[in-house]
Formats: C-alpha cells, structure tokens, sequence
C-alpha cells in the first residue's frame, strides 16, 4: 500500500509571481501534481477545460457547495473558486503529492480540514514591484490594477498564518526556497526565522 501522498497548500497576493513560480516548481519535479479548481469565471484564451480549471457553471459550484463537494471554496474578485474534495482525497490516498494553489481563505479553510497540509505563502520584494508587475501584465485598466494592489496589500495581511514564507526576489532562488520545501528540508523558509517579521512590517508599511 502506497504511503499517504502530501499536500502543499500555495497562496500569494495578486501580482507576485506565484503561477510562474510554480509552473517552473512543476518542472524541476515531475512527480509533483497540480489540484485542478472549479471556477465559475469564463476561460481565458489560453485556458484549457480539467487543465488549468474545471470550468463551471454558478448552479454547477452551488450544487457541489450544498453537498460538501469541495475541501475549501472563495469568492476572489467576483468568481468562485473551489478545490474539489474527491479530487484530492483520491490522489493523497494513492500516495501522490499535490500542489493546491489558492488565496488565504481558501487556505484557513484548507487547514482546519486538513491540518497536515504544509502551508506556504509567497511574497514580493516591495510594492513598488508589486504594482510594476501587475501592470506589466497589460490586461487591467488602471482602476483594476489600483484595486488588485489594495486587495493585494490586504492579502498580505495573512502571512503569519502560513509554515512557510517564500520571498519572490530573485526567480530562481525563490523556485529552489520552494523545491526545498517541497523535499522536508525548508527550515531556511520557516515563518517563525529570525527577521521576517521585521522584513515583512516593512513590506507592509506604506511610508516605508
């Protein structure tokens, strides 16, 4: 029988390079999986249907809702999203690891289900960088992107809540922070390190 697989719970703010960060996770380990969400929101262009999400309808989410279909569920700027519960369960029973990639709530959620998950969240260098890269990504007007970055700020709010607090400085660095997580050894990243609180007060500080 094949040892219980692991969950790796994955949240960041908008704009801080979290899927990226990932994608390049995903390669370097190819036993790793990614936890494919429902979402009602409508497919970008690039998108693929049980790929990137199960796109689906609100009556569709709402029914898997009232049956207790889903480990966590959140409403995220308008659209709901939700980590199927037999998805998962299937997959850490048949000994396989799962990245599950979701915002704060859905992690709490996640945690009081699954409290073995390992918990990780990603931060940016500064805000300046924050809001260059979620205007870099040219597809927001700047009342969006003005939005995004205060939601963003406020997200930042929960990252004492989290084993793990990976900063995106430098992208390779920040995927090996991640891989060694990932392999039991991220001692380096651990929420209670020296210093982060410090850092991270600055990081919060709108003066700073």
């Amino acid at each position: 029988m094949a040892d219980r697989g692991h969950l790796f719970v994955v949240a960041a703010p908008s704009g801080a390079g979290k899927t990226s960060l990932l994608r390049a996770l995903l390669e370097r380990r190819p036993g790793l999986e990614f936890s494919v969400s429902c979402t009602t929101r409508e497919p970008r262009p690039h998108e693929r249907q049980g790929h990137d999400y199960h796109f689906v309808s609100r009556e569709e989410f709402q029914r898997l809702v009232d049956s207790d279909g889903f480990i966590e569920h959140a409403l995220v700027f308008g659209n709901r999203y939700g980590t199927p519960r037999r998805q998962v369960e299937a997959a850490l029973a048949a000994g396989r690891d799962l990245i599950l990639e979701i915002d704060w709530q859905g992690a709490r959620q996640v945690r009081e289900r699954l409290p073995e998950a390992v918990q990780i969240f990603i931060l940016p260098p500064s805000r300046e960088e924050l809001a260059a890269r979620l205007r870099g990504r040219g597809t927001d007007s700047p009342e969006v992107i003005a939005r995004r970055l205060g939601e963003s700020v406020a997200d930042m709010q929960h990252w004492d809540e989290f084993d793990y607090v990976v900063f995106n400085r430098d992208f390779d660095t920040a995927v090996a922070d991640l891989e060694a997580i990932i392999s039991g050894r991220g001692d380096a990243s651990r929420r209670d390190r020296p210093g982060l609180q410090a850092t991270v007060a600055r990081l919060l500080d709108p003066a700073a």
